[in-house]
């Protein structure tokens, strides 16, 4: 987790590859303008080629259910993408609907599984009803994996910072 441009795709994406496993790229973006259109762009010339890459709406829980083995690493990017799409998209009871089953397939995976998620709530409370909406669910969801999880790291200037677990 971190900021934008903080250096967590790099650094999970050099996770993935340090794992030794086989690993499926779950990829949650979806291009609607030229800018996004570039990220994606950025990402794929990175990623290396025998990579497997699912691409994802808000159907994420089944994905991972999907491609979820002992022996291969899942590469989640980004999770607050996949919840901005949710929120302009879905009403309340199917964005809550959707976390659940992600923190269900989650609270039982058999494999490795690496999550890219922005902090957002760092700053001041947004003035917007959305972006308020949006910072309330990120959090939430954000307390909620870390509940969970072995590991979060909180990556600020390039910089991993353990926030929990062990390096």
């Amino acid at each position: 987790m971190g900021g934008m441009r903080s250096g967590k795709s790099t650094l999970a994406e050099r996770h993935a590859q340090e794992s030794g496993l086989s690993v499926t790229y779950i990829a949650t973006a979806e291009a609607r303008d030229e800018g996004m259109h570039a990220r994606i762009a950025h990402h794929r010339m990175r990623r290396p080629e025998h990579w497997k890459l699912v691409e994802v709406g808000h159907d994420l829980a089944s994905a991972l259910e999907r491609e979820a083995r002992a022996d291969r690493c899942l590469l989640v990017d980004c999770l607050t993408l996949w919840l901005t799409q949710m929120l302009c998209g879905l009403d309340e009871k199917a964005v809550q609907s959707e976390i659940s089953a992600l923190l269900r397939v989650l609270s039982d995976f058999p494999g490795h599984i690496i999550l890219v998620s922005n902090e957002t709530n760092m700053g001041i409370v947004p003035m917007g009803e959305l972006s308020r909406r949006y910072c309330d669910e990120a959090g939430r969801l954000h307390q909620k994996l870390g509940a969970i999880c072995e590991r979060v790291i909180l990556v600020v200037a390039g910089l991993p910072l353990m926030v929990k677990g062990a390096t």
